[in-house]
């Protein structure tokens, strides 16, 4: 559970917090829920410029809705003391949405991520969503999986040519042969399952109309 917090605590750990985060700077690897400029964020500052907490609740479980409700409240009343305890109290509660929110999705919480480092194609996938049209994000996907797939294929097919002219040739053969497979396999795994956080695509749900062996 996310208990309740008073409101020194909730200055207390949100300086903390900012302290850390400047400390150890960004991370290599970041998830798009996770950055400062992401979906979740972005319906945080909704609901702490509206006073009204409802556009957060649909990231997290029924489970903690309560507690978030709670902590939106206190937030609220923080962000009267001025201008450093609205930035402290707004990151901290962003910080728990988010936390949980990737404990739902069975990931781990690594800190907020800075704007600007969501993927060219997850802006995209934002976008399409937006939009209401999959057209452009389709077309650019069935383009990179064209090219990787043919890209590899033409590796093995080359390599296959001369497998048997001597053991390194062979070995050249195999490796090519085995990068050409797990490629085809991730690919068909991604197309046909619903990967999750913290899980692969073993993990996920199976696509609406498709069925297991």
């Amino acid at each position: 559970m996310y208990p309740t917090l008073s409101l020194r605590s909730i200055l207390a750990k949100a300086a903390a917090t900012t302290v850390l985060v400047l400390l150890l700077g960004p991370v290599s690897t970041f998830a798009h829920c996770d950055s400062i400029d992401g979906p979740i964020a972005s319906d945080v500052t909704t609901a702490l410029e509206n006073r009204d907490v409802t556009p957060v609740l649909k990231w997290i479980s029924a489970d903690h809705e309560s507690d978030i409700r709670k902590l939106f409240e206190q937030t609220t009343d923080v962000r009267k003391l001025g201008d450093a305890a609205r930035d402290m109290a707004d990151r901290y509660f962003l910080e728990t949405v988010v936390r949980i929110h990737r404990a739902g999705e069975g990931a781990p919480y690594t800190g907020l991520k800075p704007a600007g480092i969501q993927e060219p194609i997850i802006m995209k996938s934002d976008s399409a969503i937006a939009n209401a049209s999959l057209a452009s994000l389709q077309e650019e996907l069935l383009e990179a999986v064209s090219h990787g797939m043919a890209e590899r294929f033409e590796a093995v097919s080359e390599a296959r040519k001369h497998a048997d002219e001597s053991v390194e040739a062979g070995r050249e053969f195999v490796e090519r042969y085995v990068i050409f497979m797990h490629y085809v396999e991730r690919l068909f795994e991604n197309a046909t399952t619903n990967p999750v956080h913290g899980g692969d695509a073993h993990g996920g749900h199976e696509v609406e109309g498709e069925h297991s062996e």
